[in-house]
């Protein structure tokens, strides 16, 4: 088909489409030489922090006992490398158009960062181990820990999530969000980066699982698919726009479990060792102990 016949159709919609007023808030104009996040640059650092992270199961098939020390080098210099590009690009979005972002000192602070994560890297690894016992222990299907670290989507969104939330502690802007969203986006589990995950933590099957920004998960606490940890509504400030930074997602407490499509909504307590049924709304504070289901029908 030849675009010339639908000229003026086209010539029009490139003018409205260039109308400032039609873009206003939408539009994010960078300078010359400014760095721009990568979706594809991040998904290679992903998959590097998992390689180094879990030795053999992702990367170079080639790895053994002999080699390990010279892939995991290999790969965290690779890894410090692309993730500095990375970041540098999250605080030049971050400063606005005003900032120059491309200096020696920006340069110098991106690498400052990524140095630190890779430095909190073996930490990393130590609680997602945690969490790759407690979604193998979980799990009577799991025939294997190997099963458990290369196939199953709580496990790369949980990873996904740790480090999101570790870059996000040293203070990198944006780029936590789209690594989370990453794996939201092949998993169907959505973690907001900011929330706070304690050890042993496990999403048995997990599409459709959200944990809000200020949600609080204790240690050994097991969600399944469906359950939502959100928020109620939103209090407003004078000029009638949503407060922002206020704590509004619930606290799970250690060895909470809470079953499929359950919905906790608010600032509330699950209390430690509780349990919550599947397809249960709940809005106020469960105690220690309690177990909580939705009521059987009278016949």
């Amino acid at each position: 088909m030849d675009p010339l016949n639908f000229t003026h159709i086209l010539t029009q919609a490139v003018d409205e489409l260039s109308e400032s007023k039609s873009y206003q808030g939408l539009f994010h104009q960078h300078k010359d030489g400014e760095p721009l996040p990568s979706a594809r640059v991040l998904c290679e650092i992903i998959e590097l922090a998992r390689a180094i992270i879990f030795p053999g199961y992702f990367g170079n098939s080639t790895i053994n006992s002999r080699t390990i020390t010279y892939h995991i080098g290999v790969n965290t210099e690779k890894l410090f490398n692309l993730l500095s590009d990375q970041i540098l690009s999250g605080l030049c979005f971050a400063s606005g158009p005003d900032c120059d972002c491309c200096t020696d000192s920006k340069r110098e602070e991106a690498g400052r960062l990524s140095a630190q994560f890779i430095s909190r890297m073996p930490e990393l690894r130590r609680i997602l181990a945690t969490d790759v016992v407690a979604a193998y222990n979980g799990d009577p299907a799991a025939e294997s820990i190997g099963e458990v670290i290369s196939c199953y989507p709580a496990i790369k969104a949980i990873s996904n999530y740790r480090i999101a939330h570790e870059l996000l502690k040293l203070g990198v802007p944006l780029i936590p969000r789209i690594i989370t969203e990453m794996a939201h986006s092949e998993t169907g589990i959505d973690i907001h980066p900011a929330a706070k995950i304690g050890e042993y933590f496990t999403i048995d099957h997990g599409t459709g699982v959200v944990i809000g920004a200020t949600s609080i998960i204790g240690n050994h606490v097991k969600i399944y698919q469906g359950v939502t940890l959100g928020a109620k509504s939103f209090p407003l400030d004078d000029d009638g726009k949503p407060i922002k930074g206020i704590a509004r997602h619930p606290i799970l407490e250690d060895n909470v479990i809470v079953y499929s499509n359950a919905t906790i909504l608010g600032r509330i307590t699950i209390g430690k060792d509780a349990t919550v049924g599947g397809n249960i709304w709940v809005t106020e504070d469960v105690p220690v102990g309690a177990r909580i289901v939705q009521p059987t029908a009278k016949k």
